[in-house]
């Protein structure tokens, strides 16, 4: 299928595989090969499951899934040069259904000359349903070859007609010794990097930039290429100092509309769950320097207060809601010690869920039983006729009796008995549970 002669003629190759010199030391070290390309080994290692579509000439549609700087675009042009495939990348923050369908009539024109076209979908989960069903009969028929790339999660952002046609790749976080490696690379590449400038710098330094750019290489190298043009006249080294300079300050991996901020605030309740008062503070930290919305984070403070605390310690709930009101008085950053108090308290309170066991077990009830008759003498008789008809006879007002307390049942009939609410005995639910049972025997004697 991939003829050697067109491919030399093939425009877009050249375009994408030239890079201007002036370009960003990201873009002008991003590998070329597989053998260049490192970091995700579970991929493109030897006998793993790229290279062997690649030597076998049996690529299939992919969704490289992955956080950003991990190497997904790089991926799609080397599987491109590899393949000997015309490449043509689309955006989906610039690209709609008309330009869609012209693309797929330009990777016709190449089929017919016996090319594979690779379409790469950047942001793939930017897409809506319309367009991503575009797609559709294009893969079907072999016009295209699909790798889209996406920091979301493909379940819930690609479409399951596409997302069937597709293997979906994982790409992993740099860790901070690839990083290095890829600093190193550029501080001495004469052709495309920094080593015509004989540039140095310490393994400190390049840890620290490793470290701060989250596992995204685009970032440490943009980073790096910034603290080199911070370097005086007559100096070689790119020193900490100069390069927290160029950092000023860390752009958090957290996307308030991605899966990250889902997967910190997971972290976040959890933590405070599990009674982990370090890591509630951590993970709260977490959210506020990477601009969450603090109101968004006690709101999910009141609810985990009834949730997982509930009736263990009633005073959560108030904390968490007094929280919420003087936040919204004092604002930041002094806002920042009522959230580290709330948590604090929240994390080491004894924790129950017999409220939201409960709740959840009674409404499934309700959905299973339906409307079960209310007992007559609980039913509220406001007119002769009702009252005729039975309505509230019998009803022993509790605090006509000792203590306040008739032990009349209150349940429908076929209900009778059954409990909903069990207390977990721990903090404040102890005494509950001595309460409840003193209750039941008071009601047993009545009966």
């Amino acid at each position: 299928m991939n003829t050697p002669d067109l491919w030399e003629n093939n425009p877009v190759k050249d375009k994408t595989s030239e890079v201007s010199a002036h370009a960003p030391l990201a873009e002008r070290m991003r590998p070329r090969t597989i053998a260049e390309f490192s970091g995700q080994e579970h991929l493109v290692g030897e006998g793993r499951i790229l290279q062997r579509m690649i030597e076998t000439d049996s690529l299939s549609s992919l969704i490289l899934w992955g956080p950003p700087g991990c190497g997904k675009t790089t991926l799609a042009h080397i599987i491109a040069a590899e393949t000997k495939s015309h490449f043509i990348f689309f955006s989906a923050i610039l690209s709609g259904v008309k330009e869609i369908r012209e693309t797929f009539r330009e990777a016709e024109r190449y089929l017919a000359r016996g090319i594979r076209t690779i379409l790469f979908i950047d942001e793939i989960h930017r897409f809506n349903k319309a367009q991503q069903d575009a797609f559709l009969p294009y893969i079907e028929k072999g016009v295209v070859t699909l790798i889209g790339a996406t920091t979301e999660n493909p379940s819930f952002e690609v479409i399951a007609p596409l997302l069937s046609r597709c293997r979906v790749l994982t790409l992993h976080q740099l860790d901070p010794d690839a990083v290095c490696e890829l600093l190193l690379l550029a501080l001495n590449d004469n052709e495309r990097g920094l080593g015509i400038r004989a540039l140095t710098a310490t393994d400190e330094t390049l840890n620290f930039l490793a470290e701060q750019s989250g596992g995204d290489a685009r970032s440490a190298l943009n980073t790096l290429e910034v603290a080199a043009g911070l370097i005086e006249e007559g100096h070689t080294e790119i020193t900490l100092e100069i390069a927290q300079e160029a950092l000023q300050k860390k752009a958090l991996l957290y996307d308030k509309g991605g899966e990250e901020h889902y997967n910190v605030i997971s972290a976040f309740i959890k933590s405070l769950r599990g009674s982990d008062p370090d890591a509630s503070l951590y993970w709260l930290a977490r959210m506020l320097e990477a601009g969450e919305d603090p109101i968004f984070i006690l709101r999910r403070m009141i609810v985990m207060a009834s949730e997982d605390i509930g009736n263990a310690d009633p005073r959560a709930l108030q904390i968490a809601v007094a929280a919420l009101q003087a936040f919204q008085m004092i604002g930041m950053p002094e806002g920042r010690i009522i959230l580290g108090q709330a948590v604090t308290y929240l994390a080491t309170a004894p924790k129950s869920n017999a409220s939201y066991v409960g709740i959840n077990a009674a409404l499934s009830e309700v959905r299973s039983s339906g409307a079960l008759p209310i007992p007559l003498y609980i039913r509220n008789a406001p007119t002769k006729l009702m009252k005729e008809q039975g309505y509230g006879k019998g009803y022993q007002y509790a605090h006509d009796y000792e203590d306040a307390y008739s032990g009349q049942e209150c349940l429908p009939e076929k209900l009778a008995g059954r409990l909903f609410y069990e207390p977990k005995g721990r903090g404040y639910e102890k005494n509950i549970i001595e309460r409840m049972e003193w209750l039941r025997k008071r009601r047993d004697k009545v009966s």
